[in-house]
Formats: structure tokens, sequence, C-alpha cells
């Protein structure tokens, strides 16, 4: 795992977390981000925006839809509106990278969205997560047909 990427990928989940708080497009935030990292004089609180935040949110935003049925699917006793916004967005994340994004290997992506939750939600939710996803991991030859 690299520490980019994971870094990427804690940036792309902050994005998603934004944009859902916010009620606006994730791709507005993400060109705010940008826009914000290449002032003359960012702050030292601006995140840097890397080319893999941006291809992780541009996936995101393309199978956005399919996605939240996915999750809304299988999420067994929870509706996304219930859901708590971090797992929600965590699992949009995970879900996208894991089903679309052929460059990483599955196990890393778990991982990721795992300690992800851990991080930024509550106790149940890396188990939760981990849960989901690997249920998607399962899916996966007839999610992506």
């Amino acid at each position: 795992m690299s520490a980019a990427r994971s870094k990427a990928r804690t940036r792309a989940f902050q994005i998603l977390f934004e944009a859902d708080h916010r009620g606006v497009d994730p791709q507005q935030v993400l060109a705010d981000w940008v826009a914000r990292a290449r002032e003359p004089k960012p702050d030292e609180g601006t995140p840097q925006v890397g080319e893999y935040t941006m291809e992780l949110i541009e996936g995101y935003v393309q199978h956005a839809r399919r996605i939240d049925d996915l999750i809304e699917q299988y999420a067994v006793g929870w509706t996304l509106d219930r859901m708590p916004i971090v797992d929600r967005n965590v699992l949009r994340l995970g879900a996208y990278e894991l089903i679309w994004e052929d460059g990483v290997p599955d196990a890393v992506v778990l991982d990721e969205a795992v300690e992800i939750a851990k991080e930024f939600s509550t106790d149940d939710s890396p188990a939760f997560v981990n849960g989901m996803l690997a249920r998607f991991l399962e899916l996966k030859p007839s999610i992506r047909r």
C-alpha cells in the first residue's frame, strides 16, 4: 500500500464527504480544492489534490447512481439517507475503486476503506464497511456486466 495512494483515497473521501454534506456535485468540490491548492500562497491547511484523487472522484461520479443503488440494495436495514454520512461516502469510494478500478488489488481497497472508517467514523463502521465491500467483491463479476 503506497502512502501516496492512501493519502489520495483519504482526500477523495473528504471531497465526497464535503460534497454530500453541502449537497453539491463532487466535481465542484474537487474543482474548489484544486483551485485553493493552486493559489499563489495557499494556507498551510490546504491539501494538495493529486492525480489519483481526481481519478477516484471522476470515476465515482461516472458510476454514482449505480453505486448508490448497490449500497441501498445490500445495506440491510439501512437506507442511504439514514446511513452515517462518513460510512455512506467510504462505501461510495470503496465500491467505485473495488468494482471499476482494475489497477488496485481488491484486498488493498478493502483495507484502505476500513482504515478510513476507523479514522473518521464510529466503532461499528469498520466492520460494516468491510462486510458491505466484501459482498460487492463477491458480486463484482455480475455488477460489471
